[in-house]
């Protein structure tokens, strides 16, 4: 089963760039593009950040 990510959806509602995402984060920018191409999946860590900054 895939799952749909809305990472970039939200990212670019909130008006936030790859580069300030991936500094929140503390991951780089390209780790942000992998993740919003579906081609890497986060940690579940990672993800869990990600969702408290929203």
């Amino acid at each position: 089963m895939k799952v749909r990510n809305y990472i970039r959806d939200v990212r670019l509602k909130k008006g936030i760039t790859q580069v300030k995402m991936a500094e929140d984060l503390q991951v780089t920018r390209q780790t942000i593009n992998a993740i919003e191409k579906n081609k890497y999946n986060p940690s579940l860590e990672l993800a869990l950040k990600n969702h408290c900054l929203f």
